[in-house]
This record gives C-alpha cells, sequence and structure tokens, in this order.
C-alpha cells in the first residue's frame, strides 16, 4: 500500500434484484405483480435487499473519517481504476469477489457475506459487523490473508485477460467452436483437432464451481488444485467425434508454467473469464492463445 496516501476503501457491489425489477418493471406494484404471476413473493425480493443495504450502510460506518471512500457497481468494473492504496470490500455473492479480482494488482480484499447462510461463503468470508476491526488491520498489513491462483489467457497479439475462477475459450453463442489444441512444450506435445462448446480453464477457487459441475460428469477427472496452489485443471465440453476432429484431449492438469495453447480454426471464437462476457476478447482464425497460471494472485482478507 502506498506510503504516501491515506487508505482509500472501495465498496464493490451489485444491483439487488429489486432494484433490478425496479429499473424493468418502474414501480413496486408493477414488479410485485410481476412475481405473484410466478408464483413468489415481494416480500422476500425487499429483505434480501434490506439485508445487502444493511451490510453496505455497516461498511460505511466502518470507514474511519480520515481515509477516502470509493465504490463501484460490478457493470461498471471495466472503467473503474483501482489504485495501489485501495482495500477492496466487497459486499455480495462470491461471484462478486472473483469478479472484481481480475481488476486487481494484488490490493487486498475483504468478501462480506449479506446474507449468511444463504451464499457458499467460499469468498465472501466475512460478516459486516467484522469490518470495523478488519480495515485498520489490512491497512498496517497484519490482517491474515490467503492469496489465491489466478488464470491468464494470453493471445499472440499480446491481448491478455485474467480470472479468479476460471476463463473460457470457445464460440460467443456457444455452438461449436473449432481449433486445434495443444498440451506440453516441443516434441512431446500432444495435439488434437476439436469441434466443441469450448474450453474451460480453472484454478484451484474455480474447481469448486463450473468446473466442479464438469468434472462431476467425467469419468477420469483430473485432480483439482488446492485454491493457493500454482496449477490449474482444464476440461474441453462436449467435443465432438469425427473423420477430422478428435475426443481424446478432453481434461487434464497444468501446474506451475505448464500451458495450454488453442489454435482458432473457426471465426466467432471469444475468451473471458468469471462469466464476465461483456470483458472479454476475440480470437479469431489462425490467432493462438496460451493459458495458463496467471503471476498475479488474490488477495484474500480472512476474518
Amino acid at each position: 500500500m502506498s506510503a504516501t496516501l491515506t487508505p482509500r476503501v472501495v465498496v464493490v457491489r451489485r444491483r439487488s434484484e429489486l432494484e433490478e425489477l425496479l429499473a424493468l418493471h418502474g414501480t413496486r406494484a408493477a414488479a410485485e405483480w410481476y412475481l405473484r404471476e410466478r408464483g413468489r413473493d415481494l416480500a422476500e425480493v425487499v429483505d434480501r435487499h434490506e439485508a445487502l443495504q444493511a451490510a453496505l450502510t455497516t461498511v460505511a460506518a466502518a470507514v474511519p473519517a480520515d481515509w477516502r471512500r470509493g465504490a463501484v457497481d460490478r457493470d461498471d468494473l471495466p472503467r473503474f481504476l483501482f489504485g495501489p492504496e485501495d482495500v477492496v470490500v466487497a459486499v455480495g455473492p462470491d461471484g462478486l469477489v472473483a469478479n472484481v479480482a481480475k481488476y486487481l494488482a494484488g490490493q487486498p480484499v475483504i468478501g462480506v457475506d449479506p446474507e449468511p447462510g444463504r451464499n457458499a461463503g467460499v469468498l465472501v468470508r466475512c460478516a459486516a459487523a467484522q469490518v470495523p476491526a478488519l480495515l485498520p488491520a489490512v491497512a498496517a498489513g497484519a490482517a491474515p490473508v490467503r492469496r489465491r491462483c489466478m488464470v491468464r489467457a494470453a493471445l499472440d497479439d499480446g491481448q491478455e485477460l485474467v480470472g479468479l475462477n476460471e476463463v473460457y475459450v470457445g464460440h460467443t453463442s456457444h455452438q461449436s467452436a473449432r481449433y486445434l489444441i495443444s498440451v506440453g512444450e516441443g516434441g512431446r506435445a500432444r495435439r488434437e483437432r476439436h469441434s466443441s462448446s469450448g474450453v474451460v480453464v480453472g484454478s484451484g477457487t474455480g474447481a469448486t464451481g463450473w468446473c466442479a459441475s464438469i468434472a462431476r460428469d467425467r469419468p477420469g477427472a483430473p485432480r483439482p488444485p488446492a485454491p493457493e496452489e500454482a496449477a490449474l485443471c482444464w476440461f474441453v465440453r462436449e467435443a465432438w467425434p469425427s473423420p477430422v476432429t478428435g475426443v481424446e484431449l478432453v481434461s487434464g492438469r497444468l501446474d506451475g508454467a505448464a500451458r495450454l495453447e488453442l489454435t482458432a480454426e473457426s471465426d466467432g471464437l471469444v475468451v473471458f473469464a468469471d462469466g464476465l462476457e461483456a470483458d472479454r476478447l476475440a480470437l479469431r482464425w489462425g490467432q493462438r492463445v496460451h493459458v495458463g497460471v496467471a503471476p498475479g494472485r488474490l488477495t484474500l482478507v480472512e476474518p
């Protein structure tokens, strides 16, 4: 953290379901009718919104008077500039921490669960009431942290992106993507042409999410890495056998500096991380992308 600037607490949030309903329907009455027609009750949506607001209020009150403040909605993360002295407080579901992780460079993140018992709590590990004690400890470098491995995808033109959970490479509409996949180096590299629904490369954190759902239906799935381990697991989705495409090279692990290489053999392919499809890279015919362990880590504050 910078020694010349006071810390800035940046609160990251996403719109509640109530806010999204009001943006779509205009009034609570219209939103209530919409939910009732679908067998749902507005009261439950309001309760969840109020729980989020209560957590945000508690976090705001915890910021020391002489510290600077910032706030950003999840949708605006690609346009927000984080500083080296920032302390990030993500208030929401676990996925919100993953959404912000890719835009950071080692800044500490406090994940706050506004609805304990509803979220898994893998990344939002703190209650709002713990934030007043955590902030000064983080600023002093005394707070316990875990440095979680991340995934990096780098195109051959220099563009790159990182993700905490996973990186997806495939067609923008998730239809068949054609590419040449390569694992290993030099003469020991294994290669295969594929027509598939894309490739998912996940970290130890992501191994409990999308990768876990794929692995459950995949006999002989690779051992998932631990969250802090410099290793990744990867899976090809729905590989299609044909005279020119194979189905043998469809899963594995990447340890240390190992990388997975894909060369696009169709147009319309994209690369995105952690479900943020709007913030993506385009992979055109003949371009290559390398996916491996990212050099940076997520610094996640422990309660």
